[in-house]
């Protein structure tokens, strides 16, 4: 395990974190250390437990947010691959029918020209 010292509000913390993962761990707490700043400045001092709770509940407010629109995107892909699967199934229906009548449309040109040839 790795080991990583962070500053959130000031105040440090050290912090374990699987290997190669520090910095991932230094950008979340510097993240949310700019929540709890912008809290601070926005209300003041009002406890360190309470902007703490407040920024954890931003925090997870943005995530239910970005949350729901994963949600929304993944519907939205689906009905976009149904569409496309329909499509395409549409397009084959009509190659076939194409191919049919092509296909008869060169069996009468054979004809007409078999006719033209024995004349």
């Amino acid at each position: 395990m790795a080991q990583v010292t962070v500053i959130i509000d000031g105040k440090t913390y050290r912090m374990a974190c699987d290997e190669g993962q520090e910095e991932h761990l230094i950008d979340l707490a510097q993240r949310f250390d700019r929540y709890v700043a912008h809290l601070k400045d926005a209300f003041g001092e009002i406890g360190d437990q309470r902007i703490t709770v407040m920024a954890g509940i931003m925090v997870m407010d943005e995530l239910t947010e970005l949350q729901k629109r994963v949600h929304g995107l993944e519907t939205e892909i689906a009905t976009l691959r149904k569409t496309r699967d329909e499509a395409l199934l549409q397009a084959d229906r009509i190659d076939a029918a194409l191919t049919g009548q092509l296909s008869e449309l060169a069996g009468r040109i054979e004809a007409v020209a078999a006719k033209l040839s024995g004349a």
